[in-house]
């Protein structure tokens, strides 16, 4: 898949006449530790909460208890996601496909929103009728998906700009994006993400290796791998080199007893093209 110039991920880091691309400025500015890296590029990572309904067989149904063969159960799920453009409407995050997939009702919590609260809100919203997911909460802001793409695992969600207060529109930014092709072997970074729901958390890192050929459970991807802490929730969250440039969008830790330090992340040039697509629909 390519990309045009003037692809929609590439607007979203230039400069524009509206409020909100004022705040996104370029965070490769800010260089050095860690946490000037953290500091400028914190709003550009937000954490998304999913809920999805699960059947389940009805196995008391065989002793005559309950009704129907199978039982419907909410599910409750957490990731992170990069502010990646926008339009005149619409706030455009990046994400993981497995994020949202399967998701009936998400919802969206910006740098420094109480995202545990926004986990039961999400609940809220889910279980109100008449709202089709579009109730707006103090803590939460109702996003829907924009796209996906199952074989890269990415997904874009849009979040309406009028629903958002207008004090976080101008504290958020729209990611500085890298080039995951000019990354090195040895190279420091940082991971942002949602870490196990309770909101967004800084790890640090290095680059371990390029290319690397990762076989997931239907698909095998080519990653960068690093080891900086990867945890769940952390899925969809962004990778930075010491500019505070987006170089990849983390996605998979190898999970095992005698295994640790082994995260994997999409290149950025590897899912920049694929972002546009989903943006305008064209994936």
């Amino acid at each position: 898949m390519s990309a045009s110039s003037d692809d929609a991920a590439s607007e979203g880091t230039d400069s524009s006449e509206n409020g909100t691309a004022d705040a996104a400025q370029s965070v490769s500015a800010q260089t050095g530790s860690v946490s000037d890296v953290a500091k400028a590029a914190m709003p550009t990572v937000v954490a998304i909460t999913s809920v999805s309904i699960q059947e389940i067989p009805n196995y008391f149904r065989a002793f005559g208890f309950g009704y129907g063969d199978t039982q419907q159960y909410s599910s409750e799920g957490s990731g992170s996601g990069i502010i990646v453009g926008e339009n005149d409407d619409e706030l455009l995050i990046a994400t993981n496909n497995h994020v949202v997939d399967g998701a009936t009702t998400l919802s969206v919590c910006f740098a420094g929103n109480d995202v545990v609260n926004a986990e039961a809100e999400t609940v809220n919203m889910s279980s109100e009728s008449d709202s089709d997911g579009d109730v707006n909460v103090e803590d939460a802001v109702s996003a829907k998906i924009k796209g996906t793409d199952e074989t890269n695992d990415l997904a874009v969600v849009a979040v309406q700009k009028s629903d958002i207060p207008e004090d976080t529109l101008s504290q958020i930014k729209i990611a500085q994006l890298g080039d995951s092709d000019s990354v090195e072997v040895g190279e420091q970074v940082v991971a942002i993400g949602n870490a196990l729901g309770y909101g967004q958390s800084v790890t640090g890192g290095y680059i371990s290796a390029l290319n690397r050929q990762v076989q997931l459970t239907d698909k095998t991807m080519t990653l960068i791998q690093t080891d900086a802490a990867i945890n769940p929730g952390n899925s969809g969250g962004a990778l930075l080199n010491s500019k505070g440039e987006l170089i990849g969008i983390n996605t998979v830790k190898y999970s095992s007893e005698d295994v640790e330090g082994m995260g994997y992340a999409i290149p950025i040039n590897t899912a920049k093209p694929i972002i546009n697509k989903l943006i305008k629909n064209e994936a």
